[in-house]
């Protein structure tokens, strides 16, 4: 099967925007939305999703979300964007990814974590009417960004809202966000999230 250029794909559709349309932008942790707000919001409204019940421990959780919302205050950009912070109920994770607690990092249990927040992301976008959806874990050089934009393909024909086609790692944007991390001087967490992953990364 042929591998998509996600990213190609992006510049065409933003080459084809009229207006400023909203989207819908699921965010991991702070550092890795600093280049996607400072990419995406020269081209839509944003509204940022903390939905991340993988996150643990709690104070981890809250520890992200508390960056998250200084980076959205300190960092000026053309278009408005807001933040909404879903409940923190862990129990979801656990139960998607039961019987998965064993699979390595980076396989199939990642593969469930993503549609977990990605689906939260796409009901929330088609009930809330935005244009287009998509998250920031692409960002990643250890997330899978084919897998992210099949489940957010797949989502897009469910939920009846556009998934936005991302890699968000190209163009340099994973060392953009590492400069901006700095430059705010960001908390990088060093494991990915869930108890699962808590071990450092090399990133």
């Amino acid at each position: 099967m042929q591998k998509i250029n996600y990213q190609r794909e992006l510049d065409k559709l933003i080459c084809s925007l009229n207006g400023t349309p909203t989207l819908l932008l699921h965010s991991c942790c702070a550092p890795c939305s600093s280049y996607c707000l400072e990419y995406l919001s020269q081209y839509f409204a944003i509204t940022v999703l903390y939905y991340d019940p993988n996150i643990f421990p709690e104070e981890e959780f809250r520890k992200r979300t508390d960056e998250l919302v200084r980076l959205i205050k300190e960092m000026p950009v053309k278009n408005p964007v807001s933040l909404v912070v879903a409940k923190y109920d862990p129990q979801e994770f656990f139960n998607a990814v039961k019987g998965l607690e064993d699979c390595p990092e980076g396989g199939d249990r990642c593969f469930v974590c993503y549609r977990l927040r990605l689906e939260y992301a796409a009901k929330y976008a088609a009930e809330h009417k935005f244009d287009y959806f998509c998250s920031t874990l692409s960002i990643s050089p250890l997330k899978n960004a084919q897998k992210l934009n099949e489940i957010g393909a797949e989502l897009s024909e469910i939920y009846k809202v556009s998934a936005l086609p991302n890699d968000f790692k190209k163009k340099g944007g994973y060392l953009r966000s590492i400069e901006l991390s700095r430059e705010y001087n960001l908390y990088r967490q060093n494991y990915c999230g869930c108890v699962f992953s808590k071990k450092p990364l090399n990133s």
